[in-house]
Parts: C-alpha cells; structure tokens; sequence
C-alpha cells in the first residue's frame, strides 16, 4: 500500500521534521508513505477565498481513496483506524491519501469527495504538531494490522 499525506504548509521546526522523519522512515517496514506540502494561500485573500484555494490545491494532488482530516470529521480510535487501513487494502485499495487543510480548514466539496472524514477531537492542534500526530497513528496502525505490540 501507498499512503500519502498532502498538507498545506511546511514543517519549520527541526524538531517536528526529525519527528516526522522517523515515523515515515517506521512506516517504510509496512507501507511506502510520502509527504507532499503546498504553499498557503495568500494571505490577501479573505478566509473562506484561502480555504477554496488551498482545497482545490489539495483535491489536485489527490490519488486513490480520500481521506480529510477535519475537527467535525469521525473520532475513530486507534484500532478503528487500524481496520479503516486494514479494509482499503484488503478492498484493493492501493493508495490512500490523507489531507491537512490550512488554518481554515477544507472546502465542503473536499470534505464530500473524501471516503472518510477523520478527526482527533474538537480541539485545536498546531499544524505542525498535528502532522507528527497522524504521523504516529498511521504507524501505529500499521502495527496493529501487523500484529506487532507497539500498539499496548
């Protein structure tokens, strides 16, 4: 499986890259995961104007089956993530895209093309920290399909 993430923004912090780096690098025993990051929209647009275009930018990179992260989307636990991964492949899905908007989230039509709305609750994270975050749970799911104990 092939498992993307399409984010809007660039990781600044050393820290944050390092973190990323090594869940990519974990995930690389089960599936081949990359990271493509789009610029933000100008910030002379107004708000919803920067959510259409960085959606649109997003929704053009997108390939195999959608998944949005947004704060309204499903609260899935570890291994409810685990089995959404698990029933893609076993479907025959052989890529699976994941989407991080902005600061003001995704447009409502890249949130209906997406087979799964996913959210990690209603609070807010820094987009950084966030990317770290799904990060680890794709590899912690991967684990859990694997049936290996890091997932405790």
């Amino acid at each position: 499986m092939k498992i993307d993430l399409i984010v809007i923004g660039k990781l600044k912090e050393s820290y944050f890259a390092e973190a990323a780096e090594e869940y990519i690098k974990r995930c690389s025993r089960f599936a081949k995961v990359s990271v493509t990051e789009l610029s933000e929209a100008p910030p002379s647009k107004s708000p919803e104007e920067q959510k259409r275009m960085e959606s649109e930018a997003l929704l053009g990179r997108v390939k195999g089956d959608l998944v949005a992260l947004d704060r309204r989307g499903k609260l899935l636990d570890s291994e409810e993530i685990a089995a959404f991964i698990d029933g893609e492949c076993t479907s025959g899905v052989s890529e699976l895209t994941f989407v991080i908007g902005g600061s003001y989230g995704l447009s409502d039509e890249l949130l209906g093309r997406a087979k799964l709305t996913l959210s990690f609750g209603r609070v807010t994270f820094a987009h950084q920290l966030f990317r770290v975050m799904l990060l680890e749970q794709i590899y912690r799911a991967l684990t859990i399909n694997a049936g290996l104990p890091y997932h405790k």
